[in-house]
């Protein structure tokens, strides 16, 4: 089959379609034509040395892909052949073929096309994971996102929108901020031309928001507990400019504070397969009714993989990248 490879020095440059083995599926896993797969900040990562997928994954590039299922692995019942599906899988999804488990694998909604199908798991599971799970969020509430304009971002403005919570998101520039009011936020910050902490308390009566979701790190962590109220949840999905930061403790202890975050990859079977049922029950129907939607910017063919990673790393685009696997 054709997959992505690249080399040592994981540059974008060095990422060319290769030959390598069709994978088989094992016991309780499905095989997918994948017509499509998702970019997503991990993969970038992989590529560049900083994010070695975990034992037992596939070396190959990305997390989620669209398609229809080729071939059953023992024991699954679920999925029947030829079936279009889309599934968060731990790594090979930029090949002709990937194997996913069967319990990581979401139908496709009806209307769904399989480049927008592609572009939802990474991120319906990160936020639901993230936001539902560690961050408790619900009706009511008020919920800063940074980064608005990612993937990540415009799911969780929809995610809140569903549950009934305002948003506030922090974007680059105000192409990015209008885009995100458009999208459903309630408000957006421009955090090159406002200090978002102080903006932030203009906003909110000077209240501060219940939860925070920050892929930005160590130079936003003493400004994130600083806008958080009583009993407010910060919640850590990725460390865009480090992961070190020396910080005050008192903020915490004052307003009770819960500091915490995850990764998706590690997670084990099981907690995705609870995720992945969470969002069949709870967020399919939206999607399927047309509630909920993702936003695609661009869709490369898979042989110009690299260009693709490379406006990635430039933070240009608004919601998700894709590439077209199967023309």
């Amino acid at each position: 089959m054709k997959q992505i490879i690249y080399g040592a020095d994981g540059t974008p440059e060095s990422m060319q379609v290769g030959e390598g083995a069709k994978p088989q599926p094992g016991p309780g896993e499905i095989l997918i034509e994948v017509h499509f797969a998702g970019i997503n900040r991990p993969d970038v990562l992989q590529r560049s040395g900083r994010y070695p997928p975990p034992p037992g994954a596939s070396p190959i590039l990305g997390l989620e892909v669209a398609g229809t299922v080729a071939a059953l692995g023992e024991g699954v019942s679920e999925w029947k052949v030829s079936q279009r599906v889309t599934a968060l899988v731990p790594g090979g999804g930029y090949a002709e073929y990937c194997v996913a488990p069967a319990a990581h694998a979401l139908p496709i909604p009806d209307g769904f096309d399989l480049a927008q199908a592609a572009a939802l798991p990474e991120t319906w599971f990160t936020v639901w994971a993230n936001l539902v799970d560690l961050g408790r969020l619900k009706k009511g509430e008020r919920l800063l996102v940074h980064g608005g304009s990612s993937g990540i971002g415009l799911t969780a403005i929809q995610l809140a929108r569903h549950l009934g919570a305002t948003s506030i998101v922090t974007v680059g520039s105000a192409e990015k901020a209008q885009f995100c009011r458009d999208f459903g936020a309630d408000h957006a910050i421009d955090y090159k031309q406002d200090d978002f902490v102080q903006k932030v308390k203009e906003l909110t009566n000077g209240e501060g928001v219940d939860v925070v979701l920050d892929m930005v790190g160590a130079p936003y962590l003493q400004k994130n507990l600083g806008v958080l109220r009583r009993d407010g949840r910060l919640v850590l999905i990725a460390f865009l400019e480090g992961s070190k930061a020396e910080f005050d403790l008192m903020p915490v202890m004052l307003k009770r504070l819960t500091v915490t975050g995850s990764t998706m990859r590690p997670r084990t079977l099981a907690e995705k397969a609870a995720i992945r049922d969470a969002l069949l029950k709870n967020i399919w129907p939206e999607i399927a009714a047309g509630r909920l939607r993702p936003h695609i910017h661009a869709t490369f063919p898979l042989a110009q993989a690299g260009e693709a990673h490379r406006l990635m790393e430039s933070s240009r685009h608004i919601g998700k990248i894709v590439l077209q696997v199967k023309p």
